[in-house]
């Protein structure tokens, strides 16, 4: 639930959700905290026509409007706008830009040692949280040069936590200077396109600027794993990303749509996109009570906002209870 700020050449500010466009709820729990959610402002239905284009035939199918499907929410001003809000709420203590490199299991002491990515101390813990789906993964060395953070011998329960398999996806921010009148959904999906799988008009979205159209384009598992098997796993060159968004954009120009040439273009990679596999289907996260320790994400339920959400909601309920026995 990413939003990226963008200034453009000519000093606009630019603002896409590059990550979750959307999310939907069927959960009754789920819709319980979303509607809190909604009544504080912090996210809101997004209403607007939604559909499909085939890149075989170049026409537009099932474009229908929002009240034929299930509610879209957004956050506002940004999706991001719900996870600054928890950040905030009483009680918790932020900080930012501090990764961990290292979970330390203190026997004797019944504690958690949690040691930064630069190897500072930072603290002793009775308990301790985590929503990275690669905190025992190979995958982690494979981006930092680093072990993982968690060693998966601490606790039988973790076992589940080694390398989930997961699907990577290319995002490219557009902005135009007009609308793409041509386009009669807000919402896409394509088929029969190797290069596209989805198209969103960040603009069209409730309490964001429309002083431009602006677009988030995400790429097909497949074209992301082979521009990936290429390049590896470390940060994309510029020349990588800028490839990809050329790409991208020209399968997306390729439609026929007459989609004028974008004033700013900028490609992302979301490497670790979408889960796999589900790890907790039934717990809904992985929780070891002996170490007071619980692992959360939308890979243990569901590869969704909704997923994350009933995970979380899991892991913060281990939590409670624990609390009570201290």
């Amino acid at each position: 639930m990413s939003q990226r700020r963008e200034i453009s050449e000519d000093g606009r500010e630019l603002l896409f959700d590059h990550g979750a466009p959307y999310f939907t709820v069927t959960n009754p729990d789920v819709l319980s905290v979303v509607t809190e959610w909604e009544s504080r402002g912090l996210v809101a239905e997004w209403k607007s026509n939604f559909g499909s284009f085939d890149c075989f035939t170049n026409k537009f199918v099932n474009t229908e409007h929002q009240e034929r499907e299930s509610k879209k929410y957004v956050g506002v001003p940004g999706m991001n706008s719900i996870c600054k809000a928890l950040c905030h709420e009483p009680g918790v203590d932020s900080k930012f830009n501090m990764g961990i490199g290292k979970f330390e299991w203190l026997e004797h002491e019944n504690l958690w040692s949690l040691i930064g990515l630069d190897r500072q101390h930072l603290g002793h813990f009775k308990g301790v949280v985590a929503s990275d789906k690669n905190i025992a993964s190979p995958r982690f060395t494979a981006i930092t040069g680093q072990p993982p953070p968690l060693d998966l011998s601490l606790a039988p329960e973790l076992v589940k936590l080694h390398d989930i398999p997961i699907y990577p996806c290319f995002a490219l921010m557009l902005a135009f200077n007009e609308p793409l009148s041509l386009v009669p959904a807000k919402g896409l999906s394509f088929t029969n396109s190797k290069v596209l799988s989805r198209a969103n008009c960040e603009s069209s979205k409730p309490g964001r600027s429309s002083t431009s159209e602006r677009w988030v384009l995400h790429s097909t598992t497949e074209y992301a794993k082979d521009v990936i098997a290429q390049s590896g796993l470390e940060k994309p060159s510029k020349e990588t990303l800028s490839k990809v968004g050329n790409e991208m954009l020209q399968e997306f120009l390729s439609t026929g749509l007459s989609i004028p040439q974008p004033f700013f273009m900028k490609a992302h990679r979301w490497g670790s996109a979408f889960p796999a596999a589900s790890i907790a289907k039934e717990e809904k996260c992985v929780w070891s009570e002996k170490k007071k320790l619980a692992i959360c994400g939308d890979f243990c339920l569901s590869p969704n906002v909704e997923g994350a959400i009933l995970s979380g909601l899991a892991a913060a309920s281990k939590l409670k209870g624990l609390i009570r026995t201290l």
